[in-house]
């Protein structure tokens, strides 16, 4: 079974010196993993930071960045985050929401997966 997985961010991470990191590796995230960072501070006073969390422990490297973490993680064009959060859900196996929708031509009622990235 897999459970890392290489990728290469749309933007890249670019450091303090200015040189742009594109390059890295994503882990299969644990059960540890989600919880952990439920219980970190930052996510406790804002829950939207939980995604932060959680990729700050699953990215496990990002070429030329000695560690990686939620700083850096905060730090990535939000066209990097996005492309993260898609990736964390892909190699996962998170199912996507479904929302009922209705034809506007039709009228026949069916669900759809909502995908919140730009591909699919």
């Amino acid at each position: 079974m897999q459970t890392v997985y290489d990728f290469e961010l749309p933007k890249g991470y670019i450091d303090n010196a200015g040189e742009v990191h594109k390059f890295g590796k994503m882990r299969l995230a644990t059960a540890g993993d989600e919880i952990n960072a439920t219980r970190d501070p930052r996510v406790l006073s804002n829950p939207s930071y939980l995604t932060i969390a959680i990729l700050g422990k699953v990215v496990t490297e990002i070429e030329g960045i000695a560690a990686v973490s939620a700083t850096v993680i905060e730090r990535l064009f939000t066209a990097d985050l996005a492309f993260l959060q898609d990736m964390y859900q892909k190699i996962n196996d998170v199912e996507l929401p479904v929302m009922t929708v209705v034809c506007p031509d039709c009228g026949k009622t069916f669900e759809v997966p909502v995908n919140f990235t730009r591909e699919g």
